[in-house]
């Protein structure tokens, strides 16, 4: 005959038993993940709920838009919600865009909008900006900056600082410009920039006129020299460098390009660096650029009075103005 077994009284449970156990567990865990749930969902409601523009600190290395990519990614991920690449934008609970785009071998400030923050960055792009740049004399490249082939060279010994700050005030006031060939403007619906990367021939577009508000010379260290610069919406600082350059019978191409104002905002004061990208930080930035934007307009009259005030002082040297720009 077989052994008996037997089973402790403290294990032994009947089967209905068993089956109410396994349920409240499974409704304990059920109520737990509830309970862990719930903070993604106050943060996702957060993160929904900001609206307004704010500023932070693009790295060298990085495209406008992957840097916004990376911000959506990073503040989703915290509030618990998924980031979709590629969803159209009309469908994605998000808003958030950029104003003022910055070539990806610049730093500096970035102005991000989030909600109904988004509608306001094309004031942000017509408003004014300031830059530091500084340029190599000698050297031009086909993008206008470090990060092209270089296209000619020419000497520029015989260059003088007083050359230099000379020619400066000819690039100060309203004056006419030609964008870069590679830059974020459309032909056909596609970037200038990606149709030079495809070997496309591209046609520059005409001049156009564009404000400078202020433009001084920090630093003359030949063949490099760096530049202070104020300026109004759709300058191109690459296109300044290499026309300053031209104007000096030689050549010239960027090496830095740092963007420390852009509207009221501010390299010190307002750019959010990385580890400042969350739901809060964001939260009080917006809260304190809410405060700065209502000066922002009686800022632009006075630039606006101060640019006239300038081209009536440059008026007798529109003779030596650069009329002409390739």
């Amino acid at each position: 005959t077989r052994p008996k077994t037997t089973t402790p009284r403290g294990l032994r449970a009947p089967a209905l038993g068993g089956g109410i156990m396994a349920a409240a567990a499974a409704a304990a865990a059920a109520a737990a993940g509830a309970q862990m749930a719930g903070a993604p969902t106050a943060a996702a409601s957060k993160l929904l709920s900001l609206s307004g523009v704010f500023a932070v600190y693009k790295p060298k290395g990085l495209t406008s838009a992957e840097l916004l990519n990376q911000l959506k990614e990073k503040l989703l991920a915290e509030a618990g919600m998924s980031f979709q690449h590629g969803k159209k934008r009309k469908k994605q609970a998000l808003k958030i865009g950029h104003g003022g785009t910055l070539d990806s071998a610049a730093t500096g400030v970035l102005v991000i909008g989030i909600g109904k923050g988004t509608k306001m960055l094309r004031e942000m792009l017509s408003g004014s900006k300031k830059y530091v740049t500084t340029g190599q004399l000698g050297k031009a490249t086909d993008t206008l900056d470090a990060t092209g082939k270089i296209t000619e060279e020419k000497p520029y010994d015989q260059i003088t600082q007083r050359d230099m700050e000379c020619i400066l005030e000819k690039f100060t006031g309203d004056i006419m410009q030609v964008p870069p060939l590679y830059s974020a403007l459309k032909k056909d619906g596609q970037r200038l920039s990606t149709l030079m990367k495809k070997g496309k021939t591209v046609e520059a577009k005409p001049a156009r006129q564009v404000t400078v508000y202020s433009l001084s010379l920090q630093k003359f260290q030949p063949p490099l020299f760096t530049l202070d610069v104020e300026c109004g919406g759709g300058f191109y600082i690459r296109s300044l460098v290499s026309d300053i350059g031209k104007e000096l019978s030689s050549c010239a191409s960027v090496q830095e390009l740092t963007r420390t104002k852009q509207g009221p905002f501010t390299l010190e004061e307002h750019a959010l660096r990385e580890d400042k990208w969350t739901i809060d930080a964001i939260a009080q930035s917006l809260e304190y650029g809410t405060s700065l934007l209502p000066q922002e307009p009686a800022l632009e009259k006075f630039k606006e009075e101060d640019s006239k005030e300038c081209a009536v002082s440059c008026e007798k040297k529109a003779d030596r103005s650069p009329e002409k720009i390739e």
